[in-house]
């Protein structure tokens, strides 16, 4: 016996004899620097919410879950910001990589970042020029929906533009609400479980499958540092402790 993950509980899983390859869903998180992806993914794989993060490095989180009775193993990529300048957009190699190895692509932004809106857009040709006929599927979030006090982004903006980008809109926060973050990747996850897996043969050998085989290396598939986020998790709560016993 070992215990799996489930999406909303955990389930009790017997490991078959000889366990076939569980299908594998990869997933990249991309959008401007502190928007809050690192958050998003964490939330969403642990269901935890940790505030401080050290600078994203671009970790590929992995987890294995049961999605409609099927056992399968979600990779999430997670990537460096994105950043605006004068000079036009910053956009480092390894988002570049992530897009063109990814089967799916979640845009973020902060409702507090102007900026991080203005991205998106841009972000979103990245993804139209990488997947070329295979365009994969995308969604767009809105995060920190929690922070009305600090808001840039009019909350009609961001459908408007998921509309005229034709892909998914959700408005979120990683911090106050787990129900909202699960339920975007979740659909993302389901959309993605309902497809042909990739193929293996000849056909495999495509100009767009050869591409992602040239690219340059993702880093190889880890959990999260579980202990790490434990850590961080107490450190949070004792910083809250502090705060209210001090008031």
């Amino acid at each position: 016996m070992r215990l799996i993950h489930n999406m909303s509980t955990i389930a009790e899983y017997t490991a078959p004899e000889y366990p076939a390859p569980n299908r594998v869903i990869k997933i990249a998180v991309i959008g401007g620097s502190g928007v809050g992806k690192t958050a998003l993914v964490v939330r969403f794989l642990t269901r935890r919410f940790i505030g401080d993060y050290e600078r994203n490095a671009g970790n590929l989180y992995s987890r294995e879950v049961q999605l409609d009775g099927e056992q399968v193993t979600i990779q999430v990529q997670d990537t460096p910001g994105t950043e605006m300048s004068d000079n036009g957009i910053s956009i480092p190699d390894h988002v570049t990589c992530s897009v063109q190895w990814a089967d799916a692509v979640v845009l973020v932004y902060s409702v507090t970042d102007r900026r991080s809106f203005d991205l998106i857009d841009q972000l979103h040709q990245l993804v139209v020029r990488s997947g070329a006929a295979n365009m994969p599927p995308v969604i767009l979030l809105a995060n920190k929906a929690d922070l009305l006090h600090l808001r840039r982004v009019d909350s009609q903006q961001g459908p408007s533009l998921a509309a005229t980008l034709g892909c998914s809109f959700y408005e979120v926060s990683a911090s106050e609400d787990y129900s909202q973050v699960h339920g975007a990747f979740h659909r993302l996850c389901c959309q993605l479980a309902k497809q042909p897996p990739a193929p293996s043969g000849p056909s495999s050998n495509t100009p767009a499958a050869a591409e992602k085989r040239r690219s340059p290396l993702i880093p190889r598939p880890k959990s999260p540092n579980m202990q790490d986020l434990k850590r961080r998790f107490k450190q949070a709560l004792s910083a809250k402790v502090r705060t209210v016993t001090s008031v």
